[in-house]
């Protein structure tokens, strides 16, 4: 999962920018990056790390230009370390193209072998990222003649673009010396948002992979970018768009609302917040009808993704809800550090018990959802230290017992707690005296409810539907060789030079 943000101002952009990226956090912590267009020059800083350790005084003022396009990286193919691999990447042929990208492309091999061999492009890095930059690159150079760019030639580009490859994407691009170009996959797999702000220059518009960004910075949400659909807007702020698919849904990622989004965003007409309440009165409906008899005397959640479903939870169970743990906010997201080690490191730090909360109860701990039960297993025990008599844990997710390929780095099915196991089995392992799951029924009746327009949820870590009808079981074996914690650190320890930063005046 990644953070996208695209700008066309009549300001310098290299601040807002960096604010929306600031917003977009807990969508990456593995590298950020921002390219900025001053008529036809390209202006390019991106380094490993957090936004805030990334860019300097002297990095944003180099970064000059009312036109721009930011990244947070959390890597899913790759390499989290290597700064080869942060984006935005750049080509320069055709006119010179930078491009971000959240998602994930599931015939990126194939298009790596198509580029060299067909349409006799490199690729340089393991980043499907860098494969869609070169694919929507080459198709743009076949519908342009001399240096001329217009709508027509785009949208025709980013329709052959949707031809060609498969998977999650949602993209900010820009062609330099023209303008931004963004575009959504087919499916409507990953998010991606437009607003604009009325200023005494003119209209401005940005694109972002959630309408906080738009809230935080001034602008109003206009709508979500359709599946399928491509925008364009020159650098005089002209906006074209078209619909460049031919088969499209809308199936939006239900692990968003679960997990990745923040509570305050608003994606694809549903809100974060409500969903994840409505997530909270079927898990207690579920404890109510299954789990009569526990005797629950507080429920606690674990922040921070969880408050909204633990609140209402405990209101229609008619139990307290108090609040049990302080959170280290210099601690980044457990789920999405790469290595085990560094993840079992990290709870501790990041969370420690309020312990008279616990001392002499029987808890009911929630969260968003168990993946690798790491995090589970160490606050549940970190809860008895503190005197809790019995912990009870529910999860406001069913169980993952699947990898994501559409762009969330979930591990093997080997590391995936739920796999081969019961909730009993699961509870004895994470050390709790039971343990609930939400219905995958009553997942999607609670994101429903937000927007009954929507009516088919990307679901497969939690049922095995790969939407996009493309992934079989060789495809699963491949990339759990990819991802397993192992063959991590050994990609870790091979990329470790490239920790670091870069800055680049493009053209």
């Amino acid at each position: 999962m990644c953070g996208i943000i695209g700008l066309v101002a009549k300001t310098p952009v290299n601040q807002m920018l960096y604010d929306g990226l600031l917003i977009l956090q807990h969508r990456g912590q593995d590298a950020a990056g921002i390219v900025t267009m001053d008529g036809p020059r390209l202006h390019m800083h991106k380094g490993s790390g957090l936004v805030r350790d990334v860019f300097r005084t002297r990095n944003m003022r180099s970064l000059q230009g009312t036109t721009g396009i930011g990244h947070v990286r959390y890597p899913t193919a790759g390499s989290a370390s290597s700064l080869a691999e942060a984006q935005p990447f750049y080509v320069n042929s055709p006119f010179g193209i930078v491009l971000a990208h959240n998602g994930n492309l599931t015939n990126a091999d194939q298009l790596k072998q198509e580029m060299y061999l067909q349409d006799l492009r490199h690729i340089n890095t393991n980043s499907d990222s860098e494969v869609l930059l070169n694919v929507f690159a080459h198709e743009l150079q076949k519908q342009t003649r001399g240096d001329r760019v217009d709508a027509d030639a785009v949208f025709s580009a980013v329709a052959a673009v949707h031809k060609r490859i498969r998977g999650a994407y949602a993209v900010v691009s820009m062609i330099a010396g023209h303008g931004l170009v963004a575009f959504r996959d087919p499916n409507g797999i990953r998010p991606l948002v437009l607003g604009k702000a009325e200023t005494p220059q003119g209209t401005e518009y940005m694109l972002a992979s959630e309408s906080v960004t738009l809230d935080s910075l001034g602008f109003q949400p206009v709508r979500d970018v359709a599946p399928g659909e491509a925008v364009y807007i020159t650098q005089d702020g002209q906006f074209f768009n078209r619909q460049c698919a031919e088969n499209t849904a809308h199936t939006p990622c239900i692990f968003e609302f679960v997990y990745f989004a923040r509570s305050d965003s608003v994606i694809d007409g549903i809100s974060v917040h409500a969903s994840r309440l409505y997530m909270g009165e079927f898990l207690a409906d579920k404890i109510r009808q299954t789990m009569p008899n526990l005797d629950i005397d507080v429920v606690i959640p674990i922040p921070d993704t969880s408050r909204a479903s633990a609140l209402q939870l405990a209101n229609h169970l008619g139990l307290p809800y108090r609040e049990g743990f302080m959170k280290n906010r210099y601690i980044g997201r457990t789920f999405i550090m790469p290595g085990q080690a560094v993840r079992k490191k990290s709870v501790r730090q990041k969370l420690s018990p309020i312990a008279v909360e616990f001392k002499g109860k029987n808890v009911l701990l929630v969260d968003d959802s168990i993946v690798r039960g790491t995090t589970s297993r160490e606050i549940v025990q970190m809860v008895r230290e503190a005197g809790a008599l019995k912990v009870y844990f529910a999860s406001a997710a069913p169980p993952v017992r699947f990898p994501n390929v559409y762009g969330i780095d979930m591990p093997t099915r080997n590391e995936l707690l739920a796999t081969g196991r019961d909730a009993a089995a699961i509870a004895r392992e994470i050390g709790a005296d039971a343990v609930v799951y939400q219905d995958l029924e009553a997942l999607e009746a609670a994101v429903h409810r937000c927007n009954f327009d929507i009516k088919t949820f990307e679901t497969s870590c939690f049922s095995g539907k790969y939407i996009t009808g493309d992934i079989d079981e060789a495809y699963l074996a491949k990339i759990e060789s990819e991802r397993n914690d192992a063959a991590k650190a050994d990609k870790e320890r091979d990329l470790d030079f490239n920790i670091g930063v870069a800055e680049q005046n493009l053209i």
